[in-house]
């Protein structure tokens, strides 16, 4: 199973989003296109009613713990409760890759 789907499994069974989005980010930076190593979540729900922006990083941190020791190296988590997302409708845009790695620097 591709690691995007065990992201997308792992968080509905957890924290039942009424939205979750998944986007692989890895082709934004070095490394092979078809690389899981960076994601951005966006997630939508109930479990975050009442909780700050730490504690509902803390959640997805958890759930995803596995992940993030093995081939994750980069998550960008936007969540919202079903009242801040029917205003928003969207979440911002990930910056772009500065570089960085050490395949940038032999690059250059």
């Amino acid at each position: 199973m591709h690691t995007q789907s065990i992201i997308i499994s792992k968080l509905t069974a957890a924290l039942s989003p009424s939205h979750l989005d998944v986007v692989n980010e890895s082709h934004k930076h070095s490394g092979p296109r078809d690389a899981e190593t960076h994601f951005k979540i966006v997630i939508v729900g109930d479990a975050f009613n009442n909780q700050r922006s730490v504690a509902r990083h803390q959640m997805i941190y958890k759930t995803l713990v596995d992940e993030l020791a093995g081939n994750v190296h980069a998550l960008a988590i936007h969540t919202y409760t079903d009242e801040e997302w029917s205003v928003q409708q969207s979440s911002p845009d990930s910056p772009q890759c500065l570089g960085g790695s050490k395949h940038d620097k032999a690059v250059k």
